[in-house]
């Protein structure tokens, strides 16, 4: 399945280049000696039209504010809270909202998603006469809260939870519908001394995360993954343009359920949207050059190149999987670098058209 639920909530869509203009909105309050202070937010709603290969045309809208938590707080960066809703024309629909939180001069950062969608796509399969892609439908709910705590300087410990509930039917029965109520909890390390959340011009951002389903939180199947990735940022072209490298791995270990396996896409590399290499586990390398040609547009190459293992089709397992692409960005928001933006890459007999809310990574 195509992860539906977004990895930093950006798995929707497509924005459309006009009517995007953001907005300052201010409030006024009265401190404790009777003198008026001035708390402002930017806020920016965003139309968006897109054309995917599994989902076909998607329509809806993104309105999304960033603001401080504390208006005396000059260290945490701004907070970021929005809402997207879209409908496809295969019937497929999302409502999702988002929060990334930093407050307490970043000592705390916390993470509120959730949302619920009906998601018709397809997936690849072997073992018959004639391998081909099959139809499945699944509708989801899903509710992540998490909170993490500076232990040292750039360095973050923390803990997650996600509830999801996933009902999935197949084509013609091809396999059994499924039902899997699904409650995790994830511990996480982040090190991260980027000079921007949003828009990093050099630093690091390393993170990992190890997920466990454990029965005794009520999962029927005991499964387990670990999640990493290690991300750098280099200026050029005297600070104005940015070089990106990451590398990620996503490694399911146990009885890894339909719903909780990895496809080949997305955010860890882009030109693959049919939903055809999935496993349960997967490992990418991906660079990209950020052309900055205006000081509210720019342009993005990008290559990448991705492996899976845990199959269902084991000739898929272990095999090269490139990527390679462009894209362009437009700044959302005047008082914080903050893009948006559409990329469209290629892939092995594949290609994608993708909606950018911030950088890919």
């Amino acid at each position: 399945m195509k992860s539906f639920i977004p990895r930093s909530l950006a798995f929707c869509v497509i924005f459309s280049f006009f009517n995007l203009h953001a907005q300052e909105i201010q409030q006024k309050s009265v401190s404790e000696n009777d003198s008026t202070k001035t708390k402002k937010a930017n806020f920016n709603v965003m139309p968006f039209l897109s054309y995917d290969r599994n989902l076909e045309f998607m329509i809806g809208a993104i309105p999304m504010v960033m603001y401080n938590l504390d208006s005396e707080d000059q260290v945490s960066p701004k907070s970021l809270s929005g809402l997207a809703a879209v409908y496809t024309t295969n019937k497929s629909y999302f409502i999702v909202f988002f929060n990334k939180l930093y407050f307490n001069e970043d000592n705390w950062r916390a993470t509120i998603f959730g949302g619920i969608g009906n998601l018709n796509s397809q997936f690849f399969m072997e073992g018959n006469e004639n391998p081909e892609f099959y139809d499945y439908g699944t509708k989801a709910t899903v509710l992540n809260v998490g909170i993490q705590r500076k232990i040292i300087q750039k360095f973050y410990g923390g803990i997650n939870y996600t509830y999801a509930q996933f009902d999935t039917d197949f084509e013609n029965d091809i396999r059994p519908p499924t039902s899997n109520q699904t409650n995790s909890l994830q511990l996480n390390l982040l090190y991260d001394s980027r000079n921007a959340q949003y828009y990093p011009t050099k630093g690091i951002n390393t993170r990992l995360r190890y997920v466990t389903y454990p029965e005794w939180l009520g999962n029927n199947i005991k499964a387990t993954k670990i999640l990493s990735e290690y991300n750098m940022y280099f200026s050029t072209r005297k600070e104005k343009d940015v070089v990106a490298a990451r590398f990620s791995g996503l490694f399911g270990l146990g009885d890894i359920v339909f719903e909780q396996q990895v496809v080949i896409g997305g955010k860890d590399i882009r030109g693959y949207s049919e939903g055809k290499y999935r496993g349960d586990g997967l490992m990418a390398l991906q660079g990209e050059y950020r052309y900055n040609f205006d000081n509210n547009m720019g342009l993005v190459g990008f290559a990448a190149l991705a492996t899976i293992y845990g199959s269902d089709n084991q000739d898929f397992d272990w095999k090269a999987y490139p990527g390679v692409g462009v894209g362009y960005r437009y700044a959302a928001f005047k008082k914080v670098k903050f893009n948006i933006g559409i990329d469209a890459a290629v892939g092995k007999d594949d290609w994608g058209i993708y909606f950018r809310i911030g950088e890919a990574f």
